[in-house]
């Protein structure tokens, strides 16, 4: 046996080295890197400094007058979002992607505070730039932190909520030893294209990998080729933090609006796991149990659970993502 595992362990070894080395380097704000739809900037006034925020903003000939707004992840960008656009504005929404301060092609400032409430603040100065005064918004991974702590600074902004496998479903503090900053700076500066894979594959995918994934890793990775890369690693260290250390989890009973759940089942995905025990860690992100007890708190809301799905849906698994996501914009 250990005669057939080693070639293979050599041929996943060389198919890594072989991905790796044709890694783009990109740069700080993603200007090489093309997004699907047109993006445009709008400056921000925060924090003494100014900053440039971009999103695409896409209204179709169809336009029905309701709108959409979509809020990516921390370890993604607007990008991500390519066939979810599609598909809506084939229905008529207008569809706004913002990339977040510190992600994508917006600015990575050498020191900001992050918080969720700063974020919303942020992205309403978006909506309010292009005239948009009401949509549903739709958050996935920390964007559905963004999503719930937006939702619940602008109801009057907040048609309808949808969370996709969000984060922040339980308080990581309540079992994980807190770390400072410069802790997750320094595993930042150690990351690479094997370490970013690795992560993902079992954390978003466990263990079952499509090359179609590759670009998301790639958009990470190639990064980290960037003599940039240390103003990028304190962004995603300080925003690490923010996740930390800012639960929504106590607040989903004062959300009043209409919100959809949608949730994979199969999924992981939680802060500290290396922190902590692995019988802690066994407790940890587990969104067959999270997506129910969380379905509880937030009044008015339903679930749709994406069996053998990770982290993922809209990627992983799209049709069952898309439909009961336009069902509940009909509705």
């Amino acid at each position: 046996m250990k005669n057939l595992l080693l070639p293979l362990f050599i041929i996943c070894v060389s198919i890594a080295s072989a991905q790796e080395n044709s890694l783009e380097l990109l740069d700080l704000q993603l200007n090489n890197y093309e997004y699907p739809y047109k993006t445009e900037t709008i400056n921000i006034s925060a924090q003494n400094q100014e900053l440039e925020m971009a999103f695409m903003d896409i209204k179709p000939k169809n336009y029905i007058g309701k709108n959409i707004m979509l809020l990516h992840g921390k370890n993604f960008n607007g990008a991500y979002w390519k066939t979810t656009i599609e598909a809506l504005t084939a229905e008529g929404y207008r569809v706004i992607v913002p990339d977040q301060i510190g992600f994508g092609k917006s600015s990575k400032p050498e020191t900001f505070h992050y918080t969720f409430q700063q974020l919303a603040l942020n992205t309403k100065a978006v909506l309010d730039s292009i005239g948009v005064s009401k949509t549903a918004v739709l958050g996935h991974s920390m964007g559905g932190m963004l999503a719930t702590r937006f939702a619940l600074m602008y109801p009057e902004v907040t048609e309808k909520l949808i969370l996709e496998n969000p984060i922040g479903l339980e308080d990581w503090k309540l079992n994980v030893p807190y770390k400072p900053v410069e802790w997750w700076y320094e595993n930042e500066l150690k990351k690479d294209y094997a370490s970013i894979k690795k992560y993902q594959l079992e954390n978003y995918y466990d263990g079952k990998w499509d090359p179609a994934y590759d670009e998301w890793v790639n958009l990470l990775a190639g990064w980290t080729l960037n003599s940039q890369y240390e103003t990028i690693a304190w962004n995603a260290a300080l925003t690490y933090d923010m996740i930390f250390t800012q639960p929504v989890v106590y607040e989903f009973p004062e959300i009043q609006l209409p919100t959809l759940l949608i949730i994979g089942t199969r999924d992981r995905t939680a802060l500290g796991k290396p922190l902590v025990s692995k019988e802690v860690a066994s407790t940890m992100g587990l969104y067959d149990k999270l997506g129910k007890t969380t379905q509880q708190k937030i009044p008015n809301s339903r679930l749709v659970e994406i069996e053998n799905t990770g982290h993922l849906p809209h990627i992983e698994r799209f049709e069952k993502f898309i439909v009961p996501l336009k069902n509940f914009l009909r509705e």
